[in-house]
């Protein structure tokens, strides 16, 4: 089992020092689910929400979180991030929309932390549309499935 990274000695909250680091090109994907009442995904398909097209609002939402990460997670390095990609798709038989994120860039450090991001904020605003018609929304399975890059190496999950 590894340390944590994110305590000095005397058990102080700091920001990793990454200068010594070689830039390299990394990449993380997380993915996550909005579970709903089936009258609700039917709504989000049709298009029949108030608020607007859910999935793009969400699609674009989820975007700018990942660029806004470091602002929310307080030891988070701010990234420059070379592509944000998120997308959003219904799954009529688990009455959920299914999120997928996939952050890059070349850096010193990974891009988890965006992904997972872009992913939260993109279920908060799924929920948000729709909180008005079904306020038992279930946001759940938040998680990275994958990473690559950085003296790591490679991260899949099982």
């Amino acid at each position: 089992m590894g340390t944590l990274t994110h305590f000095d000695d005397d058990g102080n909250a700091v920001m990793v020092d990454v200068s010594a680091k070689e830039a390299t090109e990394r990449t993380a994907t997380a993915k996550g689910s909005v579970f709903m009442q089936a009258d609700t995904l039917a709504l989000i398909e049709a298009g029949g929400v108030k608020k607007g097209d859910v999935l793009s609002v969400a699609q674009l939402a989820g975007i700018m979180g990942a660029k806004r990460t470091p602002d929310l997670i307080p030891l988070c390095h701010p990234l420059g991030l070379s592509a944000v990609d998120v997308a959003l798709s219904c799954d009529a038989e688990r009455r959920a929309v299914d999120i997928t994120a996939t952050c890059k860039l070349t850096g010193k450090t990974g891009v988890e932390m965006e992904a997972l991001t872009a992913v939260a904020v993109a279920a908060l605003t799924v929920y948000d549309m729709c909180k008005a018609v079904d306020r038992g929304m279930r946001i759940a399975d938040i998680r990275l499935v994958h990473k690559a890059g950085g003296k790591s190496g490679t991260y899949r999950a099982e």
